[in-house]
C-alpha cells in the first residue's frame, strides 16, 4: 500500500468536524503555496506581460471600472 492509499483511507475515516479542519488545513496550505508561486513568478518578470496587456488596453480605452 503506498503512502497515498494509505492517506486517502486515513482522510475517509476522519469523522466530520475533523474532516472539515483537514479540508481547511488543506485549502489554507494550498492556497499559500499558490501565492508564494504567484509572488516568485511576479518578481522572476514572468508576469510582465500582463501589466503590458492591461497598459495597453487602458491606451485603447478597453478597460472598463469593476
Amino acid at each position: 500500500m503506498t503512502k497515498l492509499d494509505k492517506l486517502e483511507m486515513a482522510v475517509a475515516s476522519l469523522p466530520e468536524e475533523e474532516y472539515r479542519q483537514f479540508r481547511r488545513w488543506f485549502l489554507d496550505r494550498d492556497w499559500d503555496k499558490w501565492d508564494t508561486e504567484i509572488e516568485e513568478d511576479s518578481q522572476a518578470g514572468k508576469l510582465d506581460f500582463l501589466v503590458e496587456e492591461a497598459l495597453e488596453a487602458r491606451n485603447r480605452g478597453r478597460l472598463e471600472d469593476l
